[in-house]
């Protein structure tokens, strides 16, 4: 049967020849994939998590159903995760910050249980550029804690030290809504509270981070925000997961032209996101009808798609893998159905039923529209200023990357593109460690000023 084989795909060679060489040069691109993603230091600027996902009896040690856990990693060759400490917004009443607060520090405890109690042996928190190489060098998986919305640390400036004390690394100003630091990007439709800008307190907490060595992440303020947080800060700024307006125009989370040339001019970088509705969006229609759904089923969740209802998911069940998570487009809310009341998820549905029926989802994105939006920032600002992330177990994932397992479909794409391994390099990691690395300084030269 082998011969019979063998003598047919030679037939098949004689007589397409070009096919054969099609197949010889796609294993020789694939071959050369491969090596570069086992040679760069891969990293992944935010992974959203869920703290009943970080217990001894259920943690990532295991094969959970999460886009981002130990396994995975291994497998798609993802060496650092920033894990995130998110709060949707909710309230400016001191019970509203009071309560983010809580929740805050639970994914903080979240995050330091399973690098020092359940897994240091597999994974540990880098808190400097320097302990991701370290790490990395000892074959460890790597955790690094972002922040995303300042709205926890209330009216609290000292809550900023705190958080970096606890590991936060990165910290966004605001999320969906406008903070008490910040308006959002939301504001385009919904309206600012400091016109499109930063509040006074929103100013002295960037000065802070400054002053810390917190990087401070554009993604999510409005333009407005953004731009006023990259002229006060003194060092370069970040992107965590965001993707290029000019290729999604209504997007008001994606970066636009001048929002680039800023950050550019900043030395910043833009972490591209494997998000289909930031790379490919969807109707305004159906965008419109999605947000009224998620504020009314979520809203008083904590304002969020995760995590608000910590008592819910106290209670589920360990999240072993079964059928795979987040693979509709858009916001992600059917994979958060089960964070609902057991009353309200049968409404949910037949309402997110009737959306998808009245307006369907377009075609979903794909490792070739990420690296579309990557190709559109890196000509635009060049290959220093751009990088990668996948907002896994926060709505992110896309055909070819929907987990972090499938991670090398992304160098794949690259490659094919023609980026060579130094600027994939960058692309993964070295672009990102380089202004984390730059942040540090800027904190430094401030500290060693104000002795």
């Amino acid at each position: 049967m082998k011969r019979l084989m063998s003598l047919s795909l030679s037939a098949v060679m004689l007589v397409s020849p070009i096919a054969g060489m099609t197949q010889s040069n796609d294993a020789a691109l694939i071959a050369k994939a491969h090596k570069i993603h086992d040679h760069v230091i891969t990293l992944d600027t935010h992974n959203d998590i869920e703290p009943s996902n970080f217990t001894a009896d259920c943690n990532y040690t295991m094969r959970l159903t999460t886009q981002v856990n130990i396994p995975k990693m291994v497998e798609g060759g993802m060496d650092v995760s920033f894990m995130i400490v998110y709060v949707g917004q909710g309230p400016l009443t001191p019970e509203g910050y009071d309560d983010a607060y809580k929740q805050a520090i639970a994914k903080f405890d979240a995050i330091h249980r399973l690098t020092e109690q359940i897994a240091p042996d597999k994974i540990g928190l880098a808190l400097t550029p320097q302990d991701v190489i370290r790490l990395h060098k000892q074959g460890k998986k790597i955790a690094v804690i972002g922040v995303e919305n300042g709205y926890p640390i209330g009216l609290d400036i000292k809550r900023v030290q705190e958080f970096y004390d606890r590991g936060a690394r990165y910290m966004s100003l605001a999320h969906n809504g406008n903070s008490q630091l910040a308006d959002s990007n939301t504001g385009e439709t919904d309206g600012y509270l400091y016109n499109n800008g930063l509040s006074p307190l929103g100013r002295q907490v960037i000065a802070e981070m400054n002053r810390l060595g917190m990087m401070v992440d554009l993604s999510h303020p409005s333009k407005g925000a953004n731009l006023e947080a990259i002229r006060l800060s003194k060092a370069p700024v970040i992107a965590s997961h965001s993707a290029v307006r000019a290729l999604a125009p209504s997007v008001s989370r994606d970066m636009d032209d001048e929002l680039l040339e800023a950050l550019k001019k900043n030395g910043g970088v833009i972490q591209v996101v494997g998000f289909t509705g930031f790379l490919k969006p969807d109707s305004p229609e159906r965008t419109a009808a999605l947000k009224k759904l998620q504020e009314q089923f979520f809203s008083n969740m904590g304002g969020g798609r995760r995590g608000g209802n910590r008592e819910a998911a106290a209670a589920r069940p360990c999240p072993m893998e079964g059928a795979s998570t987040q693979t509709r487009r858009g916001n992600g809310m059917a994979a958060y159905v089960n964070m609902l009341p057991e009353d309200k998820r049968a409404d949910f549905q037949k309402q997110l039923a009737e959306i998808d029926a009245k307006y369907p989802a377009g075609p979903r994105g794909n490792v070739k529209d990420l690296v579309d939006h990557i190709d559109y920032a890196v000509k635009k600002v060049g290959i220093d200023h751009v990088g990668i992330s996948s907002d896994f177990d926060g709505g992110g994932g896309i055909d070819g990357w929907n987990s972090t397992d499938q991670s090398f479909n992304v160098t794949l794409e690259l490659v094919r593109r023609g980026y060579s391994e130094e600027q994939i390099g960058k692309l993964w990691s070295g672009n990102l460690l380089r202004v984390w690395g730059e942040v540090d300084k800027v904190a430094k030269q401030l500290q060693k000023a104000q002795k």
